[in-house]
């Protein structure tokens, strides 16, 4: 029998209530040591809000308290779960689980909640994952995303590529094992086919990561340019805080900033380079020379244009380095007066889109957002509750099972025998089990849930 389990299941310190979660066997029974309240818990019906008083081995008070008895199956962990609401701060909550845990309890390991939901069967592994990437989503695509893999999106896909492989692989092994009987056979050209059509499905959901990876970390953005274009007033707009040095003196940017923002939505970790040009400073240099290997990491390209002075070589230069990279142009400093040489960027920088910007007044930034938006399909990601993959782990499993599968169809149109192709099958539904928690080691399921926090 699993022992009963408490923790804290919020932040400690200062704040309006604290709750405290208690999940197990005997969770109704421990908490009924320590609460005073009209009627025992014991008595109260499930999912039942209940006032009363916490009181440690003295019988003193502890604090005023609310306490929610949610019976198994029909909870979190699908055990009896009791859950208080303590006032906030450090001393009460810590009061209260010390008397719990003098009750009987045990202290919860980190993610012990959800992994008893797991190995309960309430969720399966990648639903587990999707409980830390929402609390740990820093913007609303990555929190739908994360939630629509709670629910199940990703699970689905799985298990509907798994199950057609499991199905063929059973019929393939009885052939193998009863050659002589009067079976259905399955045909190599059958065999062939289910291969590439869920080689097909593993392949749409890898070209995914991209997107996935992007809404978990944000898009890697370079704002780069020739000195003196606007590119740290553009951070400190984005930013909407002064995060770099802006003056009029050219150069004043030596080194590389960067700042997380949410733009409209968008997570971006904007990068805010040296200005580029020849130059015989030893410093600055250094400073371009990390603006361009900035250029190269990055996923997305701002480049930074002053409408009021001469498109030169120099921002052609600028246009030239970033064209094999997805990017935009922005004429900066409308806010002094239109360009006159708008024709001329456009013609140089397509067919990348250019803009007309404020970055000191913030004029055109709303188009900005959404060529980024854009670019990255982001507003089919926020409108989809399709499968994204977000975890490089559930990638290299697919990947793994993906090439399994071409093995198989390679082994078969080689014409070898079908219990060869069986080897890789099989490859391929463990592989897409390690997903989904069906054929995962117990070591990375531990190493999975210790990186939760405690008390969920």
């Amino acid at each position: 029998m699993a022992h009963t389990i408490a923790a804290l299941s919020t932040p400690p310190g200062n704040g309006g209530i604290a709750v405290i979660r208690v999940s197990g066997e005997d969770a109704v029974a421990t908490a009924d040591k320590v609460f005073s309240g009209k009627k025992r818990l014991a008595d109260c019906p499930t999912h039942t809000v209940h006032y009363g008083f916490i009181k440690n081995q003295r019988g003193e008070r502890i604090d005023e308290v609310l306490v929610t008895v949610m019976r198994a199956p029909a909870t979190f962990t699908r055990e009896d779960v009791v859950e208080i609401s303590t006032h906030g701060g450090f001393s009460a909550p810590r009061a209260v689980l010390d008397a719990l845990i003098r009750a009987g309890a045990v202290a919860a390991e980190p993610g012990e909640f959800t992994k008893r939901a797991f190995l309960n069967g309430r969720i399966d592994l990648s639903q587990a994952e999707a409980v830390t990437d929402i609390i740990n989503s820093s913007n609303d695509i990555a929190r739908r995303s994360a939630l629509a893999q709670l629910e199940g999106s990703l699970s689905k896909e799985i298990n509907e590529v798994r199950s057609s492989l499991v199905n063929l692989a059973a019929r393939m092994q009885v052939a193998i094992d009863y050659p002589d009987e009067e079976l259905e056979d399955v045909t190599p050209e059958e065999i062939a086919a289910a291969a590439r059509e869920n080689e097909q499905k593993i392949a749409n959901l890898l070209s995914t990561a991209d997107s996935g990876r992007i809404m978990r970390g944000g898009i890697k953005t370079a704002i780069v340019g020739k000195p003196n274009v606007g590119k740290s007033s553009l951070l400190n707009s984005l930013a909407r805080e002064d995060r770099a040095i802006v003056t009029d003196i050219a150069g004043t940017t030596r080194d590389v900033i960067e700042e997380y923002i949410n733009l409209e939505g968008i997570p971006l970790v904007l990068v805010d380079t040296a200005g580029i040009r020849v130059t015989d400073d030893e410093v600055e240099k250094i400073g371009v020379e990390k603006s361009m290997r900035s250029i190269d990491s990055a996923d997305f390209v701002i480049v930074m244009i002053d409408g009021t002075s001469f498109f030169d070589d120099e921002d052609i230069e600028v246009l030239r380095a970033t064209r094999s990279k997805k990017r935009v142009v922005l004429i900066n400093k409308t806010d002094l007066g239109q360009s006159k040489y708008i024709e001329a960027v456009k013609n140089r920088a397509a067919p990348s889109p250019v803009i007309e910007v404020s970055a000191k007044t913030g004029a055109g930034l709303d188009a900005l957002a959404d060529e980024i938006r854009s670019a990255y399909s982001l507003g089919a990601l926020t409108s989809s509750s399709g499968a994204v993959i977000t975890n490089l782990r559930h990638k290299t499993a697919l990947i793994k099972g993906g090439n399994a599968l071409s093995r198989v169809s390679e082994a078969i149109d080689a014409g070898l025998p079908q219990d060869v192709a069986s080897i890789d099958l099989n490859i391929a539904i463990d592989a897409l089990g390690e997903i989904t928690g069906e054929t995962v080691s117990d070591d990375i399921v531990n190493e999975i849930f210790r990186n939760f926090c405690v008390g969920k």
